[in-house]
């Protein structure tokens, strides 16, 4: 069986109509899809649809990914098996909509005030009524001219301290938490690895997250080795998390791809365990047990 339950459509900021997601899922021999836009859920009722009128053998899990502020860092959480139709649930996605509207007015006025105009219309033009983000923005530099490549455009002008960096201004992660629990949903702590964070602050981001009620961590993502896997199962161990799997799939690369190496060893618990999936393994490489139940060798401290 073949899992991968973090993706994004053109809902957000992933490139590709759910349609074409979920063909390319289909393509993939993936067996259950997780659709997690940025906090909105608009792309579930049109996927649902398609694989209603298709008759694809493919199991939707309706899903969400909602930024949350921990300290001074932008956190992922996100909701799995969430009821997308809740009108509470639907309402707090609503007002991080407008959390992310405000943000973008502040980034095209700064822009504006650095001689780069328009940033505002193009973005919501190609937004429509989906989720606005970042990697918006920095698509509409790269085709102004601005610079060669989405991550030059967030180093020269969206990284911290820049031209068209905005605080974020995001629920905190707690709340987050609660409202995937209201909604009927399960909270998975997302890419762990990708925030940087030094071994001490991963352990207390982890703690933090598991006291708010979280349920599960994604400690199987493409770009993470046999050994962060390994560390990261070690957390869930201890906090009591249940293990998740996501590509973050945004658009077709060489180098990540929906489904790709999302392997689970039989000794970890999944996220999925109750959902009525009667296989828990998941397609897995030769080598990926020993090295994740292996004893822990490397030190979760070091600097990343």
């Amino acid at each position: 069986m073949k899992i991968d339950l973090h993706s994004h459509t053109n809902h957000s900021d992933g490139l590709l109509p759910v349609a074409e997601l979920l063909a390319r899922a289909i393509s993939c021999n993936l067996d259950v899809l997780a659709i997690t836009d940025h906090d909105t859920v608009s792309a579930l009722p049109q996927a649902a649809a398609w694989l209603t009128e298709t008759q694809a053998s493919l199991t939707l899990i309706n899903g969400v990914e909602i930024s949350t502020a921990w300290h001074e860092f932008e956190i992922h959480i996100v909701g799995l098996n969430i009821n997308p139709d809740c009108p509470q649930f639907l309402a707090r996605l609503a007002s991080q909509q407008q959390r992310r509207l405000e943000r973008a007015q502040e980034m095209a006025r700064r822009l504006e005030k650095a001689q780069i105009p328009g940033a505002l219309e193009a973005v919501l033009a190609e937004v429509g009524d989906g989720a606005i983000t970042r990697s918006h923005f920095a698509r509409f530099l790269v085709k102004t001219g601005r610079a060669d490549s989405i991550n030059a455009v967030f180093k020269k002008y969206l990284a911290r301290g820049k031209t068209g960096y905005v605080p974020n201004n995001w629920v905190d992660l707690a709340s987050a938490v609660q409202w995937i629990h209201d909604a009927g949903g399960q909270a998975v702590l997302a890419h762990p690895l990708k925030y940087n964070l030094n071994g001490r602050y991963l352990k207390r981001l982890v703690t933090d997250f598991a006291a708010a009620g979280g349920d599960a961590m994604e400690i199987i993502s493409p770009q993470q080795t046999p050994v962060q896997r390994r560390d990261l199962w070690t957390l869930c161990l201890q906090h009591q998390l249940t293990a998740s799997v996501g590509s973050d799939f945004h658009q077709p690369t060489t180098w990540n791809e929906l489904g790709k190496h999302l392997y689970l060893p039989d000794d970890v618990t999944p996220v999925w365990a109750n959902w009525g999936l009667v296989p828990k393994r998941l397609t897995q490489e030769p080598e990926a047990t020993a090295v994740l139940s292996a004893a822990p060798t490397t030190s979760m401290d070091t600097p990343r």
